[in-house]
């Protein structure tokens, strides 16, 4: 063979090697982009199937959530009623029908606004969860006795029956938390008396969790007219001193208010999981 055509000959090798070396290539780098392509569906379709699994469980936790009423009591009103009626059924100790409330030291808040903030924020938290609530007021401008209220809440055939208020001192350095609920030995109570103290420890350190406020524990009153005339169980948180400067302000923050019902929402769902077992 020639020079010349040992030269074509090469050269036509190298054409063919390069040729196919190029479509090799070529069909590896289409292989990888049909395999991206494949990896790219395979996870937008997991994607898909886990977002459709996360709202089908939050429809059924909301279809569950419609078995539960729940009653928000927003303690006090603009003007207090200071007749009397009875403490508990039966009884013949009576108490003012409606005391005045406290007032913010700091943010001049009365407790009968700040009550109802959260209680409405808490309503619709509660409501987007998929519960029933029912709101003993959702004005300032009402007459509703403690006797009435928790008469209401019985009708209503409440889960649980939640009220709010706010405590105070007269010095201002005392804080924090506490629950109320009457005593095993309370004969008025006896029915809802265990669920009622379970209930407001799962309120309580819920609470306490989400606000980083001071647990002041459980106080145990058998004085309460709207606890003695409960049929449901039942709590009265003291949210924070409005007496304290320091929480008087963080109470009336709405920024911090959701905190506040964030703890109060996840006691409720705690103490109503509780139950179910």
């Amino acid at each position: 063979m020639s020079k010349k055509n040992k030269i074509i000959a090469i050269i036509t090798i190298f054409l063919i090697t390069g040729g196919l070396l190029f479509g090799f290539l070529k069909k590896t780098k289409e292989n990888k982009n049909i395999q991206k392509e494949s990896a790219k569906r395979i996870d937008k379709s997991k994607i898909v199937s886990e977002k459709k699994e996360v709202q089908e469980k939050e429809s059924n936790k909301k279809e569950e959530n419609r078995n539960y009423k729940i009653c928000i009591d927003p303690g006090h009103q603009e003007k207090g009623n200071f007749q009397k009626e009875e403490l508990a059924p039966g009884s013949k100790i009576m108490k003012y029908k409606v005391a005045g409330g406290a007032t913010g030291g700091t943010t001049k808040n009365p407790e009968y606004k700040l009550t109802l903030e959260i209680g409405l924020k808490l309503r619709d938290v509660l409501k987007s969860n998929g519960y029933d609530v029912f709101m003993v007021r959702e004005k300032n401008d009402v007459n509703i006795s403690n006797k009435e209220r928790a008469l209401m809440t019985n009708k209503a055939g409440c889960s649980v029956y939640l009220r709010l208020h706010a405590d105070d001192s007269d010095g201002k350095s005392t804080s924090g938390v506490s629950v109320l609920t009457s005593s095993d030995k309370n004969p008025y109570t006896k029915s809802v008396q265990k669920s009622s103290e379970e209930f407001s420890k799962a309120i309580l350190e819920e609470y306490v969790k989400a606000t980083g406020f001071k647990n002041n524990g459980i106080s145990y009153r058998d004085d309460l007219t709207g606890t003695n005339w409960s049929t449901v169980t039942n709590t009265l948180l003291e949210m924070g001193f409005l007496s304290n400067p320091d929480e008087d302000v963080k109470m009336s923050d709405p920024k911090f208010q959701d905190k506040m019902v964030v703890g109060i929402v996840n006691g409720i769902e705690k103490y109503l999981k509780l139950k179910k077992y």
